[in-house]
């Protein structure tokens, strides 16, 4: 029997390219058939039915035609648009970090439903992370709101994708760790007591506090973690340890970190004005 020319899916747009003068190669991540490529043909005329609905960030229903080289949108209809990102520069940005995140770490066609249901989850979980009322009093406790989610999914991507980093436990010797400062080795994957940290390459200094978040995240307690806010010195240590490891394991950095901290260089600044 063949296969149909058409098929349906539902799917959370992760990039856009341009093509031509009027179409765009859009990619998604789907439950069904992971991550795909489809050409959207004419989205970028001003009169397309197409256009809005295949913007980064957006939860949409597709119909999809098989083509030569790339798959077809024919049809496009929005679930969710995760509005508040839409109308925040930070949590659109952290957004598009998670999206690019996906897109670096997953290929296409492989089976992906986690990762589909962690991205769903955080995205929706982004939109609520600020108070609906903005100004400079309420941002940094959004902005911390906000880094405890993008922690816990890395974390937890890391995890669905057999990078889970050891803990527990020191990655040479297999003693338990003890409450004071470990090291953390990227290239090790994990955590090496002090007695043992030059066994296993560079490694990075990780506080008592910092060790216990991880692990906390690891165990993903719905509850402890939906009251997670991280203070500066504490998130700034979490996220430079998993932004080492991820670039270890990608073998390059992730290009939406560096709009990330000119965003809260420029809040600092703006603070301190």
């Amino acid at each position: 029997m063949p296969a149909p020319r058409v098929y349906k899916a539902e799917g959370i747009v992760l990039k856009g390219r341009e093509l031509g003068e009027a179409d765009r190669i859009v990619t998604l991540l789907t439950p069904t058939y992971g991550k795909l490529r489809a050409v959207a043909k004419g989205v970028r005329k001003p009169r397309s039915r197409l256009a809005g609905h295949l913007e980064p960030l957006t939860r949409v229903a597709i119909l999809v035609a098989h083509g030569q080289s790339l798959d077809i949108i024919a049809q496009a209809q929005t679930i969710e648009s995760f509005r508040p990102l839409r109308e925040d520069l930070w949590r659109a940005s952290c957004g598009l970090y998670l999206a690019e995140l996906v897109d670096r770490f997953t290929v296409e066609g492989a089976e992906s439903e986690p990762v589909y249901k962690l991205l769903l989850e955080t995205l929706t979980r982004l939109a609520l992370a600020l108070p609906a009322k903005e100004g400079r009093e309420s941002r940094p406790a959004g902005m911390s709101a906000a880094a405890g989610l993008l922690r816990s999914f890395e974390v937890e991507l890391l995890d669905h994708l057999g990078y889970r980093p050891e803990l527990g436990q020191c990655i040479a010797c297999r003693r338990a760790l003890e409450p004071v400062e470990n090291y953390f080795s990227s290239s090790a994957g994990g955590m090496a007591c002090p007695a043992c940290r030059y066994q296993v390459g560079r490694t990075r200094p990780v506080t008592v506090d910092a060790l216990k978040v991880l692990r906390l995240l690891q165990r993903r307690d719905a509850t402890t973690l939906g009251r997670l806010r991280l203070g500066r010195e504490l998130a700034s240590e979490l996220e430079l340890l998993l932004r080492e490891y991820i670039a270890y394991i990608l073998e390059r950095d992730v290009h939406s970190t560096a709009f990330l901290d000119r965003l809260r260089r420029e809040e600092a600044a703006s603070s301190r004005g």
